[in-house]
């Protein structure tokens, strides 16, 4: 899955960025939901075949590592 950065309204839900980007409901991580990171602006996950038809001039694609510990 990939980070999607959207700017959004205040008060703004999950459903409102997947209207906004055009993406299903499938293709989001629920569980990650939508997250502030800054006012007015929020991250999601999306699918890979999702980012890649997303319109630029919305969003930010970025990537997504998974993040773990070193030995």
């Amino acid at each position: 899955m990939l980070l999607v950065q959207v700017c959004l309204p205040p008060g703004a839900t999950l459903a409102d960025a997947l209207h906004l980007l055009d993406v299903s409901p499938e293709e989001a991580d629920a569980g990650f939901g939508l997250v502030s990171v800054a006012p007015g602006v929020h991250v999601l996950r999306v699918t890979e075949q999702a980012a890649a038809k997303l319109d630029r001039d919305l969003c930010q694609v970025f990537s997504d590592p998974p993040i773990e510990p070193t030995t």
